[in-house]
């Protein structure tokens, strides 16, 4: 039975590995733009659904780019530009593009010069000899040509979006996709960091998977086995040792996925997830007492057992609760394609189908098993003799 316990470990490995590595198909390279245009280079930008196309003409030291944000309204503003002081906000020389109220998409250049930038028109630290932007299907597209000295071939990308209001641009959101959205671009090599294959949401990835299986999955398949298996008696101690086993292995994991978080949060200053980082620290603290609670399990006779029963099943109850809770949040967060929560979603429901079934099956075997005690000697009449 431990072997099951494990096989979801290297389920949780398999996941990791799909996660962690980059696709090697990029949308990019089959999206058109008006006229047959082409560009040499694209990439699929990492956040909030947008891509990047560009061709770099080193005789005269232009680039020519496209910018495209999928998904989005009409009544809001899409962003994107270079930073060469880091992949920050503050120092990007912005391209944005909105629809105004007669309908029409407007584009124009800012630069960001503190975290609450007014989206004014300004001039760039460098020329911009073209620029337009197309709003159709949902799509804002972004076309421009740039005259990036060659210090600036090789720098930090930013990009965002956010809503507009009577031909105002209001702030974007501070959390989720909206964080994610930097990277790298080096227009002359044509490489570009701004998809998932950074080390940053290498261990943004790492650090959802582990807790996903070690409180999400492995946490309530102990407590799985531990309500149904002990109702039969064949069944124990075995019961109990796979109860430790998943538990066990779900603390070590979830530990391991509780200090990934921890660092991450040590590398990025000024950004918080609060309820995320409050109930992951309620499940750090919770699981821990219940590593204790095993240490300190009283035997069954004991005058204690019932009080450390309500103890035990009330924190093992509440980690499963939070831990569900707490594994959506940091879906928001991370922000992955929506197949990954669809599956955590699957197996949630397979859990709770097999739960159920379980309950319905020990409450019949509970009862006969009392129908039987109540009347042991009842198949050999009423007073427990035969009636010749």
């Amino acid at each position: 039975m431990e072997i099951k316990a494990w096989n979801l470990v290297l389920f949780s490995c398999l996941l990791l590995s799909l996660l962690a590595s980059p696709s090697s198909a990029q949308t990019c390279v089959s999206q058109t733009f008006p006229d047959n245009k082409q560009y040499v280079n694209c990439t699929d930008l990492r956040a909030l659904s947008s891509y990047l196309h560009w061709t770099y003409h080193q005789s005269n030291g232009t680039v020519e780019m496209a910018f495209r944000h999928t998904g989005t309204t009409s009544s809001r503003w899409s962003a994107w530009g270079i930073n060469p002081s880091g992949p920050s906000m503050v120092g990007t020389q912005a391209l944005v593009a909105f629809v105004n109220s007669s309908g029409v998409t407007q584009a124009f250049t800012t630069s960001i010069d503190s975290l609450f930038p007014t989206l004014q028109p300004t001039d760039l630290s460098f020329q911009v000899p073209s620029l337009s932007a197309t709003f159709e299907n949902d799509e804002m597209t972004i076309f421009g040509v740039l005259r990036i000295p060659e210090n600036m071939l090789s720098t930090s990308q930013v990009w965002q979006e956010g809503p507009v209001s009577n031909d105002q641009l209001q702030p974007h959101t501070t959390d989720g996709a909206n964080l994610q959205s930097r990277g790298s671009i080096n227009f002359l090599t044509g490489q570009s960091a701004g998809a998932s294959s950074d080390s940053r949401t290498r261990r943004r990835n790492v650090h959802g998977v582990l807790n996903t299986v070690s409180w999400g999955i492995l946490m309530p398949l102990g407590a799985i086995t531990a309500r149904y298996m002990k109702v039969f008696k064949s069944a124990d101690p075995a019961w109990f040792y796979l109860h430790v086993a998943c538990q066990s292995s779900a603390y070590v994991v979830g530990v391991a996925g509780w200090a990934t978080g921890i660092k991450l949060g040590s590398d990025s200053p000024g950004i918080t997830h609060n309820p995320h980082r409050t109930i992951g620290i309620i499940l750090f603290c919770f699981g821990t007492l219940q590593v204790f609670a095993l240490l300190l399990r009283p035997n069954k006779n004991h005058k204690y057992r019932l009080y450390w029963n309500i103890y035990h099943h009330s924190i093992g109850y509440s980690v499963i609760i939070l831990s569900i809770v707490n594994i959506f949040e940091g879906f928001d967060i991370l922000n992955p394609e929506d197949k990954w929560e669809r599956i955590y979603i699957g197996i949630l429901i397979f859990l709770g189908a097999m739960a159920t079934l379980l309950e319905a099956f020990t409450w019949y075997v509970v009862i006969r098993r009392k129908r039987t005690n109540k009347h042991p000697l009842a198949m050999n009449g009423a007073n427990g003799h035969g009636q010749g």
